[in-house]
């Protein structure tokens, strides 16, 4: 090497070193391949896509709801405990547990000493009436041709009237035992004392409970009553509302009511009436509310799981459950894209679940892209472990 070259080469070295290039730098290397843009965006291949689905954003209707757990109860309103109006012996019952009676259907038979006192009394003021209207015809007759002084005819006429006012009361007594009009007049026509007190149903509804067998001494208000009669078209679901929640419900609200018995089945109505304490030992109301039973489907004491609607429905941007991922350190992710290729990772806050969707409080927008089935496919693309 000549020393002209040498000198051209150390000013070739001089001047690398002063832009700041090394001389040995290998060039840069070229696009790694599958590897993604940033920590938190996936890119697919075209034959990755059929594992996905993408959709823009809408909105949806989320009512706002509070779930609890009770029973079927029957109304009390409409559930009466048949007593006999008399004390007496059943002789006969006409109807069995379970039975639909009618409205003045009898029930059951006894056989009453305070009837036949009453009947009794019915006959002997009839005999009165009958005696006293005869003697005073028969004063009338004789007024004025005989000598009959206006005085008998006065205590004649007294009499009439205070006999008939015996046989109206004496009607009164025995009619209280539930005997009709024309069975009471059937008593005086035959003089005939009848001791069998028929006891009817006071409402059309079902026999719920039955006490009452042949020869059972009864008498009113004694418990257990011989027969008790409910309209079971209509019954009472008994909630037990987390006392947390107790200041969200209001009488009025919709009430849905699902019973195991009746899988796919679900019974509509409103609360009703809000019980003033809380149980102590489990810290929840009772809640009672109204479900029209018609086909009669519904037994009381049948376990029954409550959804309350507390507010109007929520119309909130929603997203498909399928979209969502948790992540390891427990946030919510969505997946959403401009070009239907490239997949970032978007951070979400969730909040009430309708219809297989989530209510989306934070982090998506109406309209955007978003992947609504398959986002775990992607997570575990971002997150899978780099291959050797």
């Amino acid at each position: 090497m000549t020393a002209a070259v040498a000198a051209v080469v150390f000013a070739t070295l001089l001047l690398k070193a002063g832009s700041g290039q090394h001389a040995n730098t290998l060039p840069p290397p070229g696009p790694a391949s599958n590897a993604p843009a940033s920590d938190d965006s996936v890119e697919l291949a075209p034959g990755q896509l059929n594992a996905i689905k993408i959709e823009a954003l809408g909105t949806w209707l989320f009512p706002v709801e509070k779930e609890a757990v009770g029973n079927i109860g029957f109304v009390d309103d409409l559930s009466v405990q048949v007593f006999p109006p008399c004390q007496g012996k059943i002789l006969k019952t006409f109807a069995e547990l379970g039975d639909d009676v009618q409205k003045g259907q009898p029930l059951y038979t006894i056989d009453s000493p305070d009837l036949i006192q009453a009947e009794s009394a019915l006959i002997g003021a009839a005999a009165s009436f009958d005696l006293a209207s005869k003697e005073l015809a028969r004063v009338k007759d004789l007024y004025g041709t005989n000598g009959v002084a206006q005085r008998e005819l006065e205590q004649a006429a007294s009499d009439e009237q205070t006999s008939e006012g015996a046989l109206k009361a004496a009607r009164d007594a025995v009619r209280i035992f539930g005997k009709t009009e024309a069975e009471i007049t059937q008593i005086i026509a035959t003089r005939k004392i009848d001791s069998a007190l028929v006891v009817s149903s006071p409402l059309t509804g079902q026999v719920t409970t039955f006490n009452a067998p042949p020869g059972l001494f009864v008498q009113p208000g004694t418990a257990p009553a011989p027969f008790s009669v409910a309209d079971v078209s209509m019954k009472w679901m008994l909630a037990n509302v987390s006392e947390s929640d107790s200041a969200l419900i209001r009488a009025g609200q919709p009430v849905e009511a699902r019973v195991a018995a009746c899988p796919g089945r679900v019974f509509k109505g409103s609360i009703s009436k809000i019980y003033a304490t809380v149980d102590s030992n489990t810290h929840r109301v009772t809640v009672r509310s109204e479900i029209a039973d018609p086909r009669h489907e519904l037994r009381p004491g049948m376990l029954v799981n409550f959804v309350i609607q507390v507010q109007d429905p929520v119309e909130s941007v929603a997203i498909p459950m399928n979209g969502v991922v948790r992540n390891g350190d427990g946030t919510m992710a969505a997946w959403v894209t401009t070009d239907r290729r490239r997949f970032s990772q978007r951070i979400i806050k969730i909040g009430l679940q309708r219809d297989g969707r989530y209510q989306v409080l934070e982090g998506l927008r109406r309209g955007e892209q978003a992947v609504t089935d398959g986002a775990v496919f992607i997570s575990n693309i971002l997150y899978a472990p780099p291959s050797d």
